[in-house]
């Protein structure tokens, strides 16, 4: 039997058998994230300049202040503001960085063998240490920094400093100089970008990631 859509085959009509039709999903590529400028170059480099005169201010002066760099960004922070704080003081701030890696509270969630970057910390006993990092977020990461600077000294006083609070604390731990603050969301990542790593000076708040 011939079958034919809407056809006549020797004079008969066959019933019009529809053929199978598919109607895929069409596939949509996930929507960009939308990134918001939050300090450029120029307003980074002011923002510095302003941290580095409260950490003075706050320290009452440069004698026994170390700067301490998180691992990794808050390094670079660090060696910036260290830059300016002896430009504008004439002084030599002594300079540490550390890597809270095996100090994290959730270790056991990253694996066996888990990057461990380089810390490297001055004698810390009596003295007032400032601990840079870019982004203040739950508070876990000071707290395993504050563990970690336990295990090397005992400092006489130990302040926060970070370039960006963006909220969402998890911790009682709140930041004693900051250079701005960001109101992000849980799906939301702030990025700070420094040209010693990423070619270019920038923070940028990155919606929906």
């Amino acid at each position: 039997m011939l079958r034919a859509r809407g056809r006549c085959i020797d004079g008969y009509r066959f019933a019009t058998t529809p053929l199978a039709t598919s109607n895929p999903t069409r596939y949509l590529p996930p929507p960009m994230p939308t990134r918001i400028p939050l300090l450029d170059e120029h307003a980074l480099a002011r923002t510095l300049a302003r941290m580095a005169t409260e950490i003075v201010e706050r320290a009452q002066g440069t004698d026994r202040l170390v700067l301490v760099g998180i691992q990794r960004r808050g390094v670079e922070l660090a060696v910036r503001l260290k830059r300016l704080i002896d430009r504008t003081q004439e002084s030599d701030v002594a300079l540490g960085k550390l890597d809270i890696t095996l100090y994290r509270d959730d270790l056991q969630t990253i694996g066996p063998r888990p990057v461990v970057g380089e810390t490297s910390l001055p004698d810390l006993d009596g003295k007032t240490v400032v601990i840079v990092d870019d982004v203040l977020y739950t508070g876990r990461t000071v707290r395993a920094a504050l563990d970690e600077c336990a295990d090397f000294g005992r400092p006489r006083r130990i302040l926060l400093c970070v370039l960006i609070d963006r909220g969402g604390r998890e911790l009682p731990i709140q930041a004693d100089i900051v250079g701005t603050s960001a109101t992000a969301g849980l799906g939301d990542r702030v990025d700070v970008l420094v040209s010693e790593l990423d070619q270019r000076d920038a923070v940028e708040l990155v919606r929906g990631t």
